[in-house]
């Protein structure tokens, strides 16, 4: 029997108590981001684990240690608002001492790694299976939205019964904190073995990213390998940027022509030959599924049997929006002002947006939907909407900020500024990216905009946006024009330079 592991204090970590509630007990897994634990919750008299995550050993040169705690804990918060019965359940996250804390649900069963290890060659039905509900987990995912970006077996428990669950999501979300951020060791946040071309050359991530990542579960799952291996992270990187994968049928011609198409289609190179969405996918994957029957359709209550782990219909057109509380006629909008800044500083962002949401109707009905009152609740409505990641929600209000204001007020070109950031996070880079070169001109007027890194960090997106795009050489001299531009405003040793310079050396070393 093995010693426990010990704490920097020199404790056992099996006696360490988190938050002064969850007493860790057994090692269930580590790696570079920090390990999981089996724990007991002391409040509720229940089993828990608990992931254990190092801000130190992930955040490039630059990040703010406070800022990564904020955003973890941010992140944690609209995981889980997430409900699907594909995701483990998050009971509570924060920060105690060195470590950010995550909690979740202890779930029997084994991971995907393992359960294909056990059953390899994994009988193409049973893949079937798996994929349709990574389906439904991600259609739900992505109406919130979020983007999982390490989608992996190590990352999906099979249990007992078959069903799956999928876990870390929004983890490293956060540990990526831009989506586009380079590590201290010069490589992109993810799985190379699983990672999309996009992602791995620094550009803008999205659904269509999951996709990816999907397929090569998908095809790891049927063929016992992934599609592009290698010695290296860099080597796999390159076979991902630009080798076909060997046709799957060629290992194992038993597996249907249609299941083939679909696993080319996912990992094409540009997302935007990708399938559109995770329910298309799943609609591809349905008729491979055993009859079940047909469902009447949504309304019919048998359906969660005749469909087992379907996505919504049309989840992610129609996002599920909270009911907001009920509001006096004539609320006392001083006071409920206060109430809002009193919960924004306890971090209970959540509720705060309902305040607000509540709030502007009544106040528009007082004031006028004109009037400094309402608009400084809009204001501030739209940015606890960012701040709580709804971008879907504040995409519209922002919209509304910057149309109200003349063409050109700094204000305005601010809000349109934080509405392309809005579009990228949803997903949609074309969009976003045409904003932001819409906006550029205008930022680098000084009159217009005061502030001369602002210009330096629309480019820096733009780059990115390109990447994502598939458009490498414009990305590149983008890239390289910014890089002189930053070194002659920061110095070469500062740290947005350094992290231009990084990704110009990687995507030099992955295009040679």
């Amino acid at each position: 029997m093995t010693a426990p592991a010990t704490t920097g204090a020199g404790a056992p970590a099996a006696e360490r108590v988190i938050a002064d509630r969850y007493q860790l007990a057994t090692v269930l897994g580590q790696g570079g981001m920090g390990q999981v634990w089996t724990a007991y919750d002391r409040r509720l008299d229940r089993r828990v684990a608990v992931k254990l995550l190092r801000p130190d050993k992930v955040a490039g040169p630059g990040t703010v240690a406070e800022e990564l705690r904020r955003r973890f804990v941010r992140e944690c918060r609209v995981t889980a608002q997430v409900d699907h019965p594909g995701l483990v359940t998050v009971h509570d996250a924060g920060s105690d001492g060195d470590d950010l804390y995550l909690v979740m649900q202890y779930v029997e069963g084994s991971d995907l790694a393992d359960h294909l290890a056990e059953h390899e060659p994994y009988p193409w039905q049973w893949a079937v299976s798996v994929a349709a509900q990574l389906c439904s987990v991600l259609s739900a995912v992505h109406a919130v939205p979020i983007v999982h970006r390490d989608l992996k077996p190590r990352n999906v428990m099979v249990r007992p019964d078959g069903t799956i669950l999928v876990l870390d999501l929004g983890v490293a979300s956060v540990m990526d904190t831009d989506t586009t951020r380079l590590t201290h060791t010069g490589s992109p946040i993810g799985s190379p073995a699983y990672m999309a071309p996009e992602q791995a050359m620094g550009g803008a991530v999205g659904p269509r990213t999951d996709l990816y990542a999907l397929g090569v579960l998908m095809y790891e799952l049927l063929s016992g390998s992934v599609p592009f291996a290698g010695s290296t992270a860099l080597g796999v990187l390159h076979r991902h940027l630009y080798e076909p994968p060997l046709p799957v049928r060629q290992l194992r011609p038993e597996i249907p022509h249609q299941l083939e198409a679909l696993l080319l289609h996912l990992l094409a190179k540009d997302p935007q030959d990708r399938p559109s969405s995770a329910q298309e996918v799943y609609e591809t994957l349905a008729p491979l599924l055993p009859a079940h029957g047909t469902a009447a359709g949504p309304l019919d209550p048998t359906r969660p049997f005749l469909r087992p782990m379907a996505p919504w219909p049309d989840r992610a057109a129609v996002p599920v929006v909270p009911p907001r509380p009920a509001v006096p006629p004539r609320p006392d909008i001083a006071s409920s002002v206060d109430e809002v800044k009193r919960l924004l500083d306890q971090g209970r962002l959540t509720q705060a947006v309902d305040i607000l949401g509540s709030l502007l109707p009544a106040a528009a009905a007082q004031h006028g939907e004109k009037s400094p009152v309402v608009r400084s609740l809009r204001k501030q409505y739209a940015a606890t909407l960012m701040d709580d990641g709804q971008y879907r929600r504040a995409l519209p209000e922002l919209r509304r900020l910057a149309d109200e204001l003349p063409p050109g007020d700094p204000q305005g070109l601010r809000f349109r500024y934080e509405a392309a950031q809005c579009l990228d996070q949803l997903g949609e880079p074309a969009a976003a990216l045409a904003e932001y070169r819409s906006l550029l001109p205008l930022f680098e007027n000084h009159y217009a905009n005061p502030d001369p890194e602002l210009p330096l960090e629309v480019r820096r997106r733009i780059a990115h946006l390109l990447l994502s795009l598939g458009d490498r050489q414009a990305a590149h001299d983008t890239l390289a024009r910014l890089l002189f531009d930053a070194e002659r405003l920061h110095g070469p040793s500062h740290p947005f330079p350094t992290e231009i310079r990084r990704t110009l050396h990687w995507l030099g070393q992955v295009r040679g």
